[in-house]
């Protein structure tokens, strides 16, 4: 069984407890009733109706509420998730990621919760989508992003499950880490499009991946570049190679000063980004 194959099933497990106490047609309702979502597709740069060149050439940050990993452990305690979330606001993050997978990444749905009221920016709730009821879930708790990891679903599923996001009016982080998973990705709509360079059967890390990959991505979607951000080298890196957005979470937990963290990132980051060239 890979990592991501174990995962997945530990959260099957706790999503089952969690639909006894709130069955589908409740929480579908309580999606409904929800604020409406804030727009995390402007946010990140994303242009509709309109050429990618009336973009700015600002690098987005995606900072990352991200208490332990399967690669790392424990990375920070993170007493105050909304005083973190504050920081990162003020630093000029673009969206704000919140873990809520338990068991390998020690997040929560109350550290979501805690975010949501402390921040306006958009939020992004990070785990592992396998069914609807995650998403009407992450509706109703204040999410205006979801994840989808293309090689966690089939075509189908994800077709299915980023036109429910869209049709409670958010948007999704569509996941990949192949150059078939993109064309996947593609091929469904995604508009927003991470090539994340972990391996999630080795946990490995390759940051020529995002290089490699990011071409094939549309110039009208929103390319984000996930892990492997240990500096500002690697921001800049990125950037150089076509990211819109960046998506930083252990850099940022355990940095004294994620505040000026991020500043740095955006503005370093923006000094590198290349014109744009994607087809």
């Amino acid at each position: 069984m890979s990592v991501l194959d174990d995962i997945i099933e530990g959260v099957r497990e706790d999503l089952e407890v969690r639909r006894a106490l709130l069955d589908d047609a409740g929480i579908a309702a309580a999606a409904a009733a929800a604020p409406p979502a804030r727009d995390a597709f402007a946010a990140l740069g994303g242009v509709r109706d309109g050429s990618p060149a009336e973009r700015d050439t600002r690098l987005r940050v995606i900072s990352e509420v991200k208490r332990k990993s399967p690669s790392k452990g424990a990375l920070a305690d993170i007493p105050e998730p909304s005083e973190l979330a504050r920081q990162y606001e003020a630093g000029g993050a673009s969206v704000i990621s919140v873990l809520t997978e338990q068991r390998r990444f020690g997040g929560s749905l109350e550290d979501f919760d805690a975010v949501r009221a402390a921040v306006e920016l958009p939020l992004l709730r990070k785990d592992f989508t396998v069914e609807a009821y995650q998403i009407h879930e992450a509706r109703a708790h204040g999410a205006d992003l979801v994840l989808l990891i293309v090689a966690a679903l089939s075509d189908a599923q994800l077709a299915e499950f980023l036109a429910l996001t869209r049709e409670l009016g958010m948007e999704a982080l569509v996941e990949a880490h192949t150059e078939d998973e993109i064309d996947r990705a593609v091929a469904v709509g995604a508009r927003i499009i991470g090539v994340n360079v972990r391996n999630l059967k080795t946990l490995e890390i390759d940051r020529g991946t995002f290089g490699r990959l990011a071409d094939r991505i549309p110039a009208d979607a929103v390319v984000v570049a996930e892990s492997g951000v240990r500096s500002v080298e690697d921001v800049v890196g990125y950037a150089a190679d076509g990211a819109d957005a960046i998506l930083v979470g252990e850099a940022l937990v355990k940095d004294a000063s994620p505040r000026q963290a991020i500043a740095s990132f955006v503005e370093q980051g923006s000094a590198a980004k290349p014109e744009r060239v994607r087809a």
